[in-house]
């Protein structure tokens, strides 16, 4: 019998100070390797014990003790069914224009500034216009917001759900409290899992990332896809932690994963063009591979 969710989202709904200082604690972790060199020492990031922000460690607090394997299979019941609102794919950046980030020392851009940039870079470099469009669109999948879902289960380091959480994974001691961690049915290497299985058969903890690859996988190139359901998944592209479960496709695909990365945590530009500079590009882009509005 499954768990009552809405219990646990009154637990504590507000662990951050806001939805993206999650995003600034990965950076934190997994700087700029310059920024390595000027600043710190490689040991010095990853230093858990006295973290910088009260809230992203109660954040992984909630997020380790819920996400489970029935957890997850529920939400994406609840939600990959894509029928809780159709609107344009516009008015989803609008809201995502709305989650402005008060956490960061740098700026003070919104979220839809943090897309251009992290699109800009990737088409400054000369890739593939379907790539830049992963870049626009790879937080969308924070619109799980409009629909209540608690920070936990918006954003976060993802993670395999069903089988041992490898301990990789940032606070990984909070597994400790999940079901999952004393289930015999899913604490083991593989847990339901056969080796090598392929990604393609593993549930992923859920959040935006999972959630805005399904919502687009029928308008984009698998590799894009890779970047969008597994931008998140830090233990694997940064910590290499679950290869027991990848296939051979995982490993070629992973490479575009890696590409991908660095352009979203390390794209931040003071002298970003406007919006209205860049719009008559991106609405073109946009036309070309999506739909003019999207089930929610």
């Amino acid at each position: 019998m499954l768990p009552n969710y809405n219990t646990i989202f009154e637990e504590v709904k507000q662990p951050l100070a806001n939805l993206d200082e999650w995003e600034h604690d990965v950076l934190e972790r997994y700087p700029d390797p310059a920024a390595i060199a000027k600043d710190k020492t490689t040991e010095e990031f990853r230093n858990y014990k006295a973290p910088a922000r009260d809230g992203v460690k109660e954040f992984y607090r909630l997020n380790h003790k819920y996400q489970t394997y029935e957890f997850v299979v529920a939400k994406k019941e609840t939600f990959l069914a894509f029928n809780k609102k159709e609107m344009p794919v516009w008015s989803a950046f609008d809201f995502l224009n709305e989650l402005v980030d008060d956490s960061d020392p740098d700026t003070d851009l919104d979220q839809m500034q943090h897309l251009l940039q992290t699109s800009e870079a990737i088409r400054n470099d000369g890739h593939p216009d379907w790539m830049v469009l992963v870049g626009l669109i790879h937080d969308m999948g924070k619109v799980l917001c409009l629909f209540g879902e608690p920070q936990w289960a918006v954003v976060g380091d993802t993670f395999p759900v069903g089988c041992a959480f490898s301990d990789k994974i940032v606070y990984s001691e909070f597994f400790n409290n999940n079901p999952d961690f004393t289930n015999e049915k899913y604490n083991t290497k593989y847990g339901v899992y056969a080796p090598n299985c392929g990604l393609k058969n593993v549930h992923m903890s859920w959040g935006h990332d999972e959630y805005v690859y399904h919502m687009m996988k029928d308008y984009i190139p698998e590799e894009g896809l890779y970047m969008l359901r597994y931008h998140s998944f830090y233990a694997q592209h940064r910590e290499k932690a679950y290869n027991h479960l990848m296939d051979e496709h995982d490993h070629k695909m992973f490479k575009w994963v890696d590409l991908f990365n660095p352009y979203d945590l390390y794209s931040k530009n003071p002298h970003q063009k406007s919006w209205e500079e860049l719009k008559p590009y991106y609405q073109q882009l946009v036309a070309k591979y999506l739909p003019l509005t999207f089930k929610f």
